[in-house]
C-alpha cells in the first residue's frame, strides 16, 4: 500500500496505532455498506443527511460535517452535520482562510491532525474534539467541498481508516454532484413545465374567447395541441359591414418554436385584414412579411376566408393548406386551387366563392385530423372525414374524439384543429 503524505501541521506522518483487525475491519464493511447507501439516492437534502449519520454510526463517537463550495465562490456552506452544537446547517466559511475545512478545499489535499490544539488551521468548535480530519472532495479535478470528522480521542485515526474514509469521500464527491446534477435538471425541467404551462393558458386565452355572433350563422371551433402548445390556430377578424375574416393556419414545427411563429403570424395577420377587400390580396401582403422576417425553412400553410354575412357568401383563398370541406346533401372538398405557404417565397393565391345557403356547412381543418395514424400507420384520410360528417349529429368536438380513438397506440402525434361555419 503506498504511503500517505505528511501534514504540514508538524510532518507527521499518519500515526502508527492501529485498531484491531476485527474491529476494523467491521469499521470497513460499515462504512463499504455506507457507500453503497450513498451512490442509491440522487437527492441532495437526503444525501447528506445519509453521508454524516452513517459515517457516525459507522466510526462512532465523532461529529462529521459535509461542506459544499456555494456555486464558483469563495465560501464554503455547511451542507450535512451530525455531533455538532455551534455550528448549524447553512453556515458559512472562507475557502483558505478559515479552519483545516477552509484550508483543504483551498490546497486539494487532505489534512489530519492527530492533536487538534497543535494544528494552526483547527477553529475550536466541540470543546471534546481532540483529534480531526478534512478530505477534499473533488469531482472533475476540481475541489466541490471537503468532508470533515472530528473525534474525542487524541490521534484516534488510524492510517487505514483515513485511506477507507478517503476511498468514501470519492464516493460521496461523485454522488453528491451526480444529485446537484439531477437537482439542476429537475429545476430546469420544472421551469421549462412552468413556461409551457404558462403558454398553453396564453393560448388558451385567445382560443377560448367569444366567437362572433353572426345573424343566419354559427360557429364550432376545436383546438386540441399534441404537446403544451402548438403552431395551429384560427381566428375571427371583424372586418365592418357585416364582413368577417375567418383565418386557420398551421405552422410547419412543433413546441414553443411554433407557437412563437404562430403569434407572429396572427398578430401581422390581425393588423393587415381590415386592409384589404380580399382574402388573395390579404394573404399576399402577409406572405411578403413573412418571407422577409421568418427563419429560413419555417413556414406556414393558411386557409383564410371573407365571410359576407349580408350575402351569405364566403370567399377563401389557400396558402397551401388542405381544401375545405363542403358539408351538404353530398360533402365534398371546395374546388380551391392553392398557392405557396406563407413565408417560401413570392405566390400569389386563387380564390373560390361558396353560397352558403341554410344547411350548408364548412369546415376548415388542419392536417393533424387527415394525416392522423393509427397503429399500423395508416392515415384517417378524406374519406374519413367525409364519412363522419355524413352524419347528421356530427360536430367538430366528435370529429376531435374520433380521429384521437383512430390514432390510439400510434407514436405519430400532431396538432389537430377544426373550424365549422353552419349557415342556419
Amino acid at each position: 500500500m503506498a504511503t500517505l503524505p505528511t501534514t504540514a501541521q508538524t510532518s507527521h506522518p499518519f500515526p502508527p496505532r492501529i485498531h484491531s483487525s476485527t474491529e476494523f475491519t467491521q469499521v470497513l464493511m460499515k462504512l463499504q455498506r455506507a457507500s453503497y447507501l450513498i451512490a442509491s439516492t440522487l437527492d441532495l437534502d437526503a444525501l447528506l443527511d445519509r453521508v454524516v449519520n452513517d459515517i457516525a454510526a459507522a466510526i462512532g463517537n465523532v461529529e462529521v460535517d459535509v461542506w459544499l463550495r456555494d456555486g464558483k465562490s469563495d465560501e464554503l456552506v455547511l451542507c450535512g452535520v451530525r455531533g455538532c452544537t455551534k455550528n448549524k446547517q447553512g453556515a458559512r466559511l472562507k475557502i483558505g482562510r478559515q479552519g483545516m475545512v477552509g484550508h483543504v478545499a483551498a490546497t486539494g489535499k487532505m489534512r489530519y491532525a492527530p492533536d487538534v490544539s497543535k494544528d494552526p488551521y483547527y477553529i475550536p468548535c466541540e470543546p471534546e474534539t481532540r483529534s480531526s480530519v478534512s478530505i477534499p472532495l473533488k469531482a472533475a479535478g476540481e475541489v466541490i467541498g471537503a468532508l470533515s470528522i472530528e473525534h474525542c480521542e487524541i490521534d484516534a485515526f488510524s492510517g487505514d481508516q483515513i485511506r477507507v474514509i478517503q476511498a468514501l469521500a470519492g464516493h460521496i464527491a461523485i454522488a453528491v454532484e451526480n444529485a446537484r446534477l439531477f437537482r439542476n435538471e429537475r429545476a430546469e425541467r420544472e421551469r421549462l413545465q412552468q413556461e409551457s404551462s404558462e403558454a398553453r393558458a396564453m393560448q388558451q386565452a385567445l382560443f377560448l374567447k367569444a366567437q362572433p355572433l353572426v345573424p343566419g350563422f354559427a360557429f364550432e371551433t376545436a383546438w386540441h395541441p399534441a404537446g403544451a402548445v402548438a403552431g395551429d390556430w384560427f381566428d375571427f377578424i371583424d372586418l365592418g359591414n357585416q364582413r368577417y375574416g375567418i383565418a386557420l393556419a398551421d405552422v410547419s414545427g412543433k413546441g414553443m418554436p411554433a407557437a412563437l411563429l404562430m403569434s407572429a403570424t396572427r398578430a401581422l395577420l390581425r393588423s393587415i385584414a381590415p386592409l384589404y377587400t380580399s382574402p388573395a390580396q390579404t394573404l399576399e401582403h402577409l406572405n411578403r412579411t413573412l418571407t422577409e422576417d421568418f427563419p429560413t425553412g419555417k413556414f406556414v400553410t393558411m386557409v383564410y376566408g371573407i365571410l359576407d354575412a349580408a350575402s351569405r357568401q364566403i370567399t377563401v383563398a389557400s396558402a397551401g393548406h388542405l381544401r375545405p370541406l363542403v358539408i351538404n346533401q353530398d360533402c365534398s372538398f371546395l374546388d380551391l386551387d392553392t398557392g405557396l405557404p406563407l413565408g417560401l417565397g413570392a405566390s400569389s393565391y386563387p380564390e373560390s366563392t361558396l353560397t352558403l345557403d341554410p344547411g350548408t356547412q364548412l369546415l376548415l381543418y388542419t392536417d393533424g385530423i387527415t394525416e392522423a395514424m393509427d397503429n399500423t400507420d395508416e392515415e384517417f384520410g378524406p374519406a374519413r372525414l367525409i364519412k363522419h360528417f355524413r352524419n347528421p349529429e356530427a360536430c367538430v368536438n366528435s370529429l376531435i374524439a374520433e380521429v384521437q380513438r383512430f390514432g390510439t397506440g400510434s407514436t405519430h402525434t400532431d396538432d389537430a384543429t377544426a373550424v365549422l361555419i353552419r349557415s342556419r
